[in-house]
């Protein structure tokens, strides 16, 4: 994937058919439900549950669908889900990241280590790739909202690191330490995001070919498919004809 989009979780959303949307608003709805039993059932209080409610309505999940899923965490039918971030090698070294929301540890990880021995790739240890990647928030509006040049100087006064902004929209990174300080300035001046939360920027990408290219794009798609997969992060760039064939 040229340019920064690189850095974004990969599962395209938008779009998708009625079953794979489903399987999105369950994976929102836990995500949402872990969030609010970790930490206050407030949004504006907790930083981890705001930031799950704003990829719902990103998605159009029902405001009754995403308060169902908070007051879930507040009552006993909660089931007790473990995050774990599993780490490994795709088709041409690349560094992948997959993190999970599971209630059967077994299945997750024989799953996930059959996908990526499928593809080529080899699950590793954890810490062996996560050490490519750096902790930071994203913040992201959509390119209406400001031109570039007024993001920049926003992002900048909010105490943002970096700013990338194209046709698509505008990414603002942060800190983990600054992040919700930054999105909150952020939204005051712009209203609200269509996505803010922390996540994994590699420090470095690899180029890839296009028969390698295809087979890694394959193990996250089939990796995202998998209904206990919050997020998949990889280090790589493909080709525009690559990513022109598959549609992408």
């Amino acid at each position: 994937m040229a340019g920064h989009s690189q850095f974004k979780n990969i599962m395209h959303r938008k779009g998708r058919q009625d079953a794979v949307r489903s399987k999105l608003f369950g994976k929102l709805a836990r995500e949402i439900t872990v969030a609010a039993k970790l930490g206050l059932p407030d949004p504006a209080m907790n930083a981890r549950l705001r930031a799950a409610t704003i990829a719902a309505r990103a998605e159009n999940m029902a405001k009754d669908s995403i308060d169902r899923a908070i007051k879930k965490a507040q009552g006993n039918e909660a089931e007790a889900y473990d995050e774990i971030r599993y780490e490994g090698y795709g088709p041409g070294g690349v560094a992948v990241m997959v993190e999970v929301l599971t209630d059967n540890r077994n299945r997750t990880a024989s799953d996930v280590r059959s996908y990526f021995t499928k593809s080529g790739g080899n699950l590793a240890e954890t810490g062996a790739v996560s050490f490519m990647f750096d902790r930071v928030g994203v913040i992201e509006f959509d390119a209406k909202v400001a031109s570039a040049d007024a993001m920049l100087e926003a992002a900048i006064d909010a105490g943002a690191d970096d700013v990338a902004s194209d046709e698509d929209g505008h990414e603002i990174y942060a800190s983990q330490e600054t992040f919700r300080d930054v999105a909150k300035a952020l939204e005051a001046k712009f209203g609200e995001p269509r996505k803010a939360q922390l996540t994994w920027k590699p420090q470095n990408t690899i180029a890839v070919d296009d028969d390698k290219g295809e087979k890694l794009l394959k193990l996250i798609e089939t990796l995202n498919e998998h209904d206990d997969v919050q997020n998949v992060y990889a280090n790589f760039e493909v080709s525009d004809a690559l990513m022109a064939k598959l549609g992408a």
